[in-house]
């Protein structure tokens, strides 16, 4: 029964937190790239192969978002046409790259290991945001629909005038994430209810010679927030989990959780969202593996 309780327990609160997220932050988003424009936000987060995802990978480094939080500015990006590239890096460097996450990484393990894990984690991103354009991947991106709103060819008419029309389209935006949202927050609620920590520990802990790819499967639907990382890798650090594992666990779950990968079927199909799990899981391997032998 107690068990139960925490399992509706945290449902309930991962369901306020990311419907109030997705339309707090959606609807700034929505705002910001209407004052900004959408061909000065292409002009912006454009340019050469390798400048269009280091931009987005700079644009969510500083946006201090977890995984879910990262959809409603996704989904602003995508409307706004940005290119795929950007897109991408946005996409798997905002919950990975933010302030937030290099302090928890600092605190946890030190400045130095914040640096080797920042600059795997960059390097990785570039890789896959290249990839991803070099298979065409984005012929897999949905065509984001929304009903109401303005003209984006209208000039800025004043915050007062645009806040309605952007509500609009904020909540025209979110209507189609809340059937996927409230699958992803169900399963996601039942497995952290119910996988113990000597659960992780005992399948990911010293001597486990799949370690590292075993904690960054697990991570993924544990839905690892930033507010929790800290004590997650603090608990799992003394009682016994190497750096590796940890590091594993925790970009798995800070990268990718099941939530924001059933809200991304609003946004990408299947073939997309296979993609964004797989590169989630070889940054969360490789990062695993590589950081403990740099720092």
């Amino acid at each position: 029964m107690d068990s139960w309780s925490e399992i509706l327990f945290v449902f309930g609160a991962l369901f306020v937190e990311l419907v109030a997220l997705f339309l707090i932050v959606g609807f700034l988003a929505t705002l910001i790239n209407r004052r900004v424009g959408n061909e000065r936000l292409q002009r912006w987060l454009g340019g050469g192969r390798f400048a269009a995802p280091v931009k987005g990978i700079l644009l969510g480094s500083i946006t201090p978002f977890c995984s879910c939080s990262t959809i409603p500015v996704l989904v602003g990006l995508v409307r706004a046409g940005t290119p795929f590239a950007a897109t991408t890096g946005f996409l798997i460097a905002s919950p990975l790259l933010n302030p937030i996450i290099l302090g928890i990484v600092a605190l946890l393990f030190g400045w130095q290991v914040m640096l080797g894990y920042a600059a795997v984690t960059f390097v990785f991103t570039i890789i896959i945001a290249l990839a991803w354009s070099r298979l065409g991947l984005e012929r897999y991106v949905k065509k984001v629909r929304v009903q109401g709103g303005w003209n984006a060819d209208q000039p800025w008419a004043g915050l007062r005038a645009e806040a309605r029309p952007a509500w609009q389209q904020t909540v025209s935006a979110f209507r189609p994430m809340v059937l996927p949202m409230l699958i992803g927050i169900s399963v996601g609620a039942v497995i952290y209810g119910a996988i113990p920590q000597s659960f992780l520990t005992s399948v990911a802990g010293p001597g486990v010679l799949l370690a590292v790819p075993i904690a960054a499967i697990i991570g993924i639907p544990l839905y690892i927030r930033m507010e929790s990382a800290l004590p997650v890798g603090l608990a799992l650090s003394s009682a016994g989990m190497g750096v590796g594992p940890i590091f594993a666990l925790l970009i798995g779950g800070a990268g990718a959780s099941i939530p924001e990968v059933s809200m991304l079927t609003g946004i990408f199909k299947p073939q997309l969202v296979a993609a964004f799990v797989g590169s989630i899981l070889a940054v969360a391997m490789t990062g695993g593996l590589v950081i403990p032998l740099i720092v």
